[in-house]
C-alpha cells in the first residue's frame, strides 16, 4: 500500500494494528460450560452438522444521514487499528482525527499527519462527530468517498436484528408481534438488495432504523424476540422471500409495484384490506406545504425543475394510494415525491402515498392516512393481532400469505414437541427420541432444587455449533445457554453421542428454575453456585462444600459476569459452588431458597467473606 506522509513523519508503528475480530457476548452467559477435560463440544465426526453457508455478520453504515467529513477517535480497552487488513498489531493506539479528502483519509495525530486509503479499528473506541459521541465494541472500517467519510460497523446478524427490533418497535408491541417483526427484519437484511457500496445496510429508515445508543425500555423484549426466532427468515416456494414492514398501512396493504414501479411481482405481498389495522383506529394526517418548499425539495433530488404551477394526483393504485403526481405536464412517482419532501422537510410532512391534494394559491394541502409505504407487515395491525392472542406465525401469514418462516441456513421449519413442563423446538425430524432423557433431566432438576415453575420451558436445539453460537453469542466452551424460560442448546445428537445430554439439560433446567424464582437482589454467585451444586451427584456436591475458595465473593461475581477464558469461568463457577454449599450446610435448602427470593442479609454475606 502506498502511503503519503506530510512534512512531519508519523512513526510507522502508529499505523499498524491487528484486526482482532472477536465475538463478544452482550451479556453474561448462563450456560453449561465444559471446563473439564475432554468436554469440548464437537460433532461426533469432528465436524459441524451439515448446513448451508450463511453469513454471520453484516456491515452496517454508521451515521449515514450526517455525511460527516471528519471525526475524532479515542481508544478504549483493547483498542487497535491499522490501515490495511493484513497489517501487524498496534498495541498502544493513540487518539487521532480523521478527515475525508476525496477518496482518501487524512489521519492526524498531534502535529503529524498521513494520507491513507482506509483504517480498520477493533476493540473498544469512541467516535466523535457532529457534536455526537458513540462508543463502539465491534470492528469498524473507515474509508472516504467523494469527500465524505464512510463508516461501516461489522455486527453479528442477530445483534443487528435485536437492535433494529428495539429501534423500530413501539409501545403497543408484545412478544408475538415482536417475534414476527424480528423474522421480517432478518429477512429484509439477508434477502433484499440495499444498493449501498461501502456497507450492507444503512442505519436510517432507507433500510431499517438502528439507534446506536439503544432503546433501553424496549431492549429486553427485542432481545427475547430475536433469540426466540434466531436464524429464521421468510421463504416462498423454497425461495427466499422479500420482506418489508411499515408503521401503519391505513387499513389496506399495498403491493411492491404500487410503491416501487420496477419491483418484481410477489404473490405473498398482496394489496388487500387489513381489518386488524382498521379496527385499531384511524391514523389520518394532514399537512400543508408552500410551492417554494416543494420545488426546492424536488430540485434537490433532480425530480422536477422549478417554475411549475400546479400539482395534482395523476394515477392511483388498487389500494387507493397515489402512483404518480402531476406537476403541470410532468408525471413523477408518488413515492419519489414523498421521499424528496421527507428528506428536505421532515418525514412527518407526507408520511404515506395515500393522500388527497388541494391547491390554494401558493400552498398545497395534503390529507391522507397510514404511515409508511404499506407493503408487507403492518406494525399497527400486527400489534393488534398479538393483543388478540394471535401467534407470530399467524401474524406473518396475514401479511405474507403463502410465505413461511424457515431456518435460513437449512431451509427447514422448526417443529415443536411437547414434553412434561417443556417444549422442544428442533429442525431434526427424529428429535422425539430425545424427549425421555429431557423429561428425566427436567424431573431431576425439580427434585434436587425443590422448585417447580408455573411456566413451560422452551428448548431450542440448534442444528449446528455455528448456528448455536451465532444465535446466542455464547463463548466457545458453552454447550447450552439459558435466559429466563428459554434454553438454547448445541445439537442434541452431538450431546447425546458424547454422553453429555442428561448432565447438560439438568444443568440448564436448574438455571431456568432458579432464575424463575430468584429475586432482583439475588447475587449472581448464589444463582450460579446453586446450579453447580445441584447439577452434580450427591458425593461430588458434598465434596465441593469442603474445598477452599480461591477468590473473594466480589471477584467471583465479576468473573462470572465477564469471564474471557474457559479456565477463568471454571474457577469462578467452582468457587461459587463452594460459597453456596456453605450456605446450604449451615441453613438448609428451604432457608436458602427464601434468601434466593428476598436477598441475602448483609451480615451473612460478610461472614462468608
Amino acid at each position: 500500500m502506498t502511503r503519503t506522509f506530510s512534512a512531519g513523519r508519523i512513526p510507522a508503528s502508529v499505523f499498524v494494528a491487528v484486526f482482532a475480530f472477536t465475538s463478544l457476548a452482550s451479556r453474561p452467559a448462563s450456560g453449561h460450560d465444559f471446563s473439564r477435560a475432554d468436554d469440548s463440544i464437537k460433532n461426533v465426526n469432528g465436524a459441524s452438522a451439515p448446513e448451508v453457508a450463511r453469513t454471520s455478520t453484516l456491515r452496517i453504515g454508521l451515521w449515514t444521514l450526517w455525511h460527516d467529513k471528519q471525526l475524532s477517535v479515542a481508544p478504549g480497552p483493547n483498542a487497535a487499528w491499522k490501515d490495511c487488513e493484513r497489517c501487524k498489531t498496534l498495541t498502544e493506539p493513540w487518539p487521532f482525527s480523521v478527515r475525508a479528502d476525496g477518496n482518501n483519509l487524512v489521519v492526524s495525530l498531534g502535529i503529524e499527519s498521513a494520507t491513507l486509503r482506509a483504517i480498520y479499528l477493533s476493540g473498544s473506541f469512541t467516535l466523535t462527530a457532529h457534536n455526537e459521541s458513540e462508543t463502539l465494541y465491534h470492528p469498524l472500517a473507515i474509508t472516504a468517498s467523494n469527500g465524505e467519510l464512510v463508516l461501516a460497523v461489522t455486527l453479528p446478524v442477530e445483534t443487528y436484528v435485536e437492535r433494529v427490533v428495539a429501534s423500530e418497535s413501539g409501545p403497543a408491541d408484545s412478544p408475538q408481534s415482536l417475534r414476527a417483526l424480528a423474522i421480517v427484519v432478518r429477512t429484509y437484511a439477508l434477502h433484499v438488495r440495499h444498493g449501498h457500496k461501502g456497507y450492507d445496510l444503512c442505519d436510517s429508515t432507507h433500510c431499517q432504523l438502528l439507534h446506536w445508543h439503544g432503546v433501553p425500555d424496549r431492549a429486553p423484549a427485542a432481545h427475547a424476540a430475536t433469540l426466540a426466532t434466531a436464524g429464521e427468515t421468510l421463504w416462498f416456494h423454497h425461495q427466499p422471500a422479500l420482506a418489508y414492514f411499515n408503521k401503519d398501512c391505513g387499513g389496506h396493504t399495498a403491493t411492491p409495484a404500487e410503491i416501487w414501479p420496477a419491483a418484481p411481482e410477489a404473490p405473498y405481498l398482496p394489496s388487500r384490506p387489513d381489518s386488524y389495522c382498521a379496527r385499531s383506529g384511524s391514523n389520518d394526517w394532514a399537512s400543508d406545504l408552500s410551492r417554494q418548499d416543494i420545488s426546492s425539495a424536488l430540485a434537490a433530488r433532480g425530480l422536477a425543475p422549478s417554475g411549475w404551477q400546479h400539482l395534482a394526483v395523476a394515477r392511483r393504485a388498487p389500494s387507493d394510494r397515489v402512483l404518480t403526481v402531476r406537476l403541470d405536464n410532468r408525471e413523477i412517482s408518488a413515492e419519489g415525491f414523498r421521499l424528496a419532501v421527507g428528506a428536505a422537510l421532515g418525514w412527518n410532512r407526507i408520511p404515506s402515498t395515500w393522500f388527497e391534494i388541494s391547491e390554494q394559491g401558493d400552498r398545497f394541502y395534503f390529507h391522507g392516512r397510514g404511515w409508511g409505504h404499506g407493503v408487507g407487515l403492518c406494525q399497527k395491525g400486527a400489534a393488534a393481532m398479538a393483543a388478540q392472542g394471535h401467534s407470530a406465525s399467524e401474524i406473518l401469514n396475514q401479511y405474507f400469505p403463502g410465505a413461511v418462516p424457515l431456518d435460513d441456513a437449512t431451509g427447514r421449519a422448526w417443529t415443536g414437541l411437547a414434553g412434561p413442563g417443556f417444549t422442544l423446538e428442533s429442525l431434526d425430524p427424529g428429535a422425539e427420541r430425545f424427549l425421555p432423557e429431557l423429561a428425566r433431566a427436567r424431573a431431576e432438576a425439580s427434585q434436587r432444587s425443590g422448585l417447580d415453575p408455573a411456566a413451560t420451558f422452551t428448548i431450542r436445539a440448534f442444528p449446528s455449533t455455528p448456528a448455536f453460537r451465532n444465535a446466542t453469542l455464547a463463548p466457545g466452551w458453552v454447550a447450552a445457554f439459558t435466559e429466563g424460560d428459554w434454553i438454547a442448546t448445541q445439537p442434541l445428537a452431538i450431546l447425546s453421542a458424547r454422553h453429555l445430554l442428561a448432565g447438560t439439560m439438568r444443568h440448564e433446567f436448574l438455571h431456568a428454575l432458579i432464575e424463575s424464582h430468584a429475586g432482583p437482589q439475588a447475587p449472581l454467585w448464589l444463582r450460579e453456585g446453586l446450579v453447580e451444586l445441584w447439577s452434580e451427584s450427591g458425593d461430588s456436591a458434598s465434596a465441593a462444600t469442603h474445598r477452599m475458595p480461591t477468590q473473594s465473593l466480589t471477584s467471583v461475581d465479576a468473573a462470572l459476569a465477564h469471564a474471557t477464558t474457559e479456565a477463568q469461568s471454571a474457577t469462578a463457577h467452582r468457587d461459587a459452588a463452594i460459597f453456596a454449599g456453605r450456605l446450604l450446610d449451615r441453613y438448609g435448602r428451604d432457608q436458602v431458597l427464601r434468601w434466593l427470593r428476598s436477598g441475602l442479609p448483609l451480615n451473612l454475606v460478610a461472614s462468608l467473606r
